[in-house]
């Protein structure tokens, strides 16, 4: 089935039944990756304390646009480094080793630090090392 050029400007409506998959795969990975719930929450853009932990239970009803954005980041990292590593595990510690490109930070902790474009500085990262595999 071909896309007409006028559904591709048209943006995806996220739905429960998107959410509910996205946050599962984002706790999965949080979980390999050994993030504590203080990062985990920062990474997801600091949601209330409440919320998080209804989020990290599986109680998801509705996730902000922000949240789904920085759901996908970290999908994209983690994607990039299991193409990169041979090694699963290798791939999964590598956001906990310091990184001179993050000035001796762990790219764990530069995703943490907060804002969107950590997220997006980690992920250009890795996509960057990625493309001569792509």
């Amino acid at each position: 089935m071909a896309l007409h050029a006028s559904e591709l400007d048209t943006p995806i409506a996220f739905t429960a039944a998107h959410e509910h998959p996205a946050m599962g795969g984002f706790f999965r990975i949080m979980a390999l990756w050994r993030a504590t719930n203080a990062q985990m929450q920062k990474i997801l853009g600091s949601p209330p304390v409440r919320t998080f932990y209804q989020w990290k239970s599986g109680r998801v009803k509705r996730v902000p646009e922000d949240t789904l954005r920085r759901i996908g980041y970290v999908a994209g990292v983690y994607k990039s480094l299991q193409i990169l590593y041979s090694d699963p595990a290798q791939a999964d510690g590598w956001v906990n080793q310091a990184n001179d490109y993050f000035a001796g930070q762990t790219p764990l902790q530069r995703m943490a630090a907060g804002d969107v474009t950590d997220l997006a500085a980690v992920r250009i990262y890795v996509d960057a090392a990625r493309a001569p595999w792509s």
